[in-house]
């Protein structure tokens, strides 16, 4: 049996709001290692190996749980308050 986190239901899979970067960093014209999208609302955030944390930073703003990578042929997801890694988003 695997273990799932109470946020599944918070999975709305919606579209990136920057599919070009991070949202932040390309208002300040910073630059990233890898992106991460929430998939409460969208937002495109850098990850924890960035300066700016970005990702990181959205959550504790937000409380969004649940971020996947936006890196091209990587699948996984992550839940922040549960501290869950799934190698692909569980279907809900």
């Amino acid at each position: 049996m695997s273990i799932k986190c109470a946020h599944l239901d918070q999975i709305k899979q919606p579209a990136p709001n920057t599919p070009e970067g991070c949202e932040e960093c390309l208002k300040t014209g910073d630059g990233w290692v890898h992106l991460r999208l929430c998939e409460s609302c969208g937002h495109v955030g850098c990850c924890d190996n960035s300066k700016n944390k970005h990702a990181t930073k959205h959550f504790h703003q937000t409380t969004h749980p649940i971020i996947k990578s936006f890196e091209p042929g990587e699948e996984w997801a992550y839940c922040y308050p549960d501290d869950l890694f799934y190698e692909s988003l569980p279907k809900v």
